[in-house]
């Protein structure tokens, strides 16, 4: 039985009965509508801007439209690819001709966008509903680009973007060089600022220390377990060559505890 969308929309959490799909064209628009129209070489911006600008016409865009958006660019005649799923907060002005939305940017189906394909099955059509959109068929997933490593001393992860770190195709490079290092690393919950200092030494490797950190928030440390790591920030102090002595890496683990006072006003315990 062929893929078709509505299990990708509701793996991401999309309930398709209240959720709208899109298919942009790349036109030129009317001058009247004081909208510069999409083409082939329109930034990530400015589809955004065309996207949250729409008719004033109710027959040609729902009077209520639903909260989210699933939004795809043509390809070919009878063929989608997906651009983002945006939020609509709500019309913010109407002048007789153009509606226009507050779209917020979600990372919701974010490890698809540019490489889901569907087909599109009416060509006239450029909107849907997305249980409509739910039985076209998925032509293809491409592969995801690499996304190149930015260096240790540049490295700041969120708890999803790490998940998606230890996860992700795209962060092969990513896992390569946080295999090869051990370190010093810090944790920030965003909450209230306080730090935890830890390492990775021994037999453990950075991005198998941040691995367990990925897979239940805490690393199996006791000073983090009860707390929601959706809040945690992730970033290297100090990487060391494996070959380099523990009491080395002890040595500096204990500096920057000192430091950045994690006993006493952060979330390290000794």
């Amino acid at each position: 039985m062929p893929l078709t969308l509505g299990p990708l929309l509701i793996d991401a959490g999309i309930d398709p009965a209240r959720a709208l799909v899109i298919r942009h064209a790349f036109a030129q628009e009317s001058e009247e509508s004081g909208l510069t129209g999409l083409h082939a070489n329109s930034t990530h911006a400015e589809i955004f801007e065309y996207t949250r600008n729409q008719s004033a016409s109710t027959r040609s865009f729902p009077a209520d439209p639903p909260r989210i958006w699933v939004v795809f660019i043509k390809e070919g005649g009878d063929q989608a690819r997906l651009w983002s799923v945006v939020e609509n907060r709500g019309e913010i002005a109407n002048n007789g001709i153009i509606r226009t939305f507050e779209l917020a940017e979600t990372d919701v189906m974010a490890d698809l966008r540019s490489r889901l394909v569907i087909g599109w099955k009416s060509p006239r059509t450029w909107k849907m509903s997305a249980s409509t959109a739910a039985r076209y068929p998925v032509v293809g997933i491409a592969d995801a680009e690499p996304i190149p490593f930015p260096g240790f001393d540049r490295l700041v992860l969120s708890h999803v973007d790490l998940q998606a770190v230890m996860r992700e195709h795209r962060y092969a490079s990513w896992r390569t060089a946080l295999s090869s290092v051990f370190g010093i690393y810090l944790i920030t919950d965003t909450r209230d600022g306080r730090h935890y200092v830890g390492k990775a030494d021994g037999e453990e490797s950075i991005r198998q220390r941040w691995s367990a950190y990925a897979t239940n928030g805490h690393g199996g440390n006791v000073e983090l377990r009860g707390l929601d790591p959706s809040s945690f920030r992730f970033s290297l102090l100090r990487v060391f060559d494996p070959s380099t002595p523990t009491r080395d890496i002890d040595v500096a683990e204990s500096h920057f505890k000192d430091a950045l006072d994690s006993r006493r006003h952060g979330l390290n315990r000794n």
